[in-house]
């Protein structure tokens, strides 16, 4: 299922950090001048064309290849329009209250947000850079894994967003559909996505490339776990309703992340 020939291609990944790093960078300056959120999460979804794009091109170009192109862009296509009606909607994203108007603080947010692309996207950068000339069946697992991660986080996504648009709702939390019975559907979708990516590609590595390209998906797992994602909303929500049975014996009842039956 991986390769033994071949090393880890540091040319693609030097050229892939560039152009993550730069276009944030380039985004970042009309950003803070301007005070705005609309610009942060569309251009995360971007910045994952822009290298499935280059390894796509750069790279020596087979159906594989395109196979995995076109996975990484409809993720893209799909998270990138939501996030960008949603921060529309909402007119601010309260994640930057704080960090707003620091050049240093909002810098260093960008600056996480290009690396973290490039760190998902290293399977998919070594993968590109090598010569498959044929799709193994092993990869049908992680297409599989993949589709059904981008199910779930659509459908949590599309959930949300109604209930959260919806005036009956305001001061509300959402507890029916997918969160009924986990608390955060949407990042189980995304995490089970990109470990589809990472199955995909390991047919076509070499054992070092694997072992790195590890990281991609377990990185973002680790940040959504217990960095970025799911500690700041938790602790947004026990701050608002903590005091609320109705909320703590939801909290009891379902999982964090994996949607297992109530308790």
């Amino acid at each position: 299922m991986i390769g033994t020939g071949g090393t880890i291609s540091h040319p693609d990944t030097l050229a892939t950090l560039g152009i993550a790093l730069l276009m944030n960078a380039a985004v970042f300056v009309p950003a803070y001048l301007l005070r705005t959120d609309k610009l942060t999460d569309v251009t995360y979804a971007l910045t994952f064309v822009a290298l499935a794009t280059y390894g796509l091109v750069a790279g020596p170009g087979n159906p594989a290849h395109g196979v995995l192109f076109v996975m990484v862009i409809v993720w893209a296509a799909r998270l990138g329009g939501y996030l960008l009606l949603r921060i529309h909607s909402m007119g601010r994203d309260a994640r930057f209250d704080d960090r707003r108007g620091s050049f240093l603080r909002f810098g260093a947010f960008w600056l996480l947000q290009g690396v973290t692309v490039w760190v998902v996207m290293l399977p998919s950068t070594f993968f590109f850079a090598r010569p498959v000339d044929r799709i193994s069946a092993w990869a049908l697992i992680g297409v599989a894994v993949w589709l059904a991660g981008l199910v779930i986080e659509t459908i949590a996504d599309a959930q949300k967003y109604r209930f959260r648009t919806d005036p009956r709702n305001e001061g509300r939390w959402i507890e029916h559909g997918l969160w009924r019975y986990s608390r955060h559907p949407n990042y189980l979708g995304e995490i089970m996505l990109w470990t589809g990516v990472y199955l995909y590609t390991l047919f076509g590595l070499a054992i070092g490339q694997a072992l790195v390209g590890a990281v991609g998906p377990l990185y973002l797992a680790l940040l959504i776990l217990l960095v970025s994602g799911i500690p700041i909303l938790e602790k947004r929500a026990d701050e608002r309703w903590g005091g609320n049975e109705a909320y703590r014996r939801y909290r009891r009842r379902t999982g964090i992340l994996l949607p297992l039956p109530r308790r």
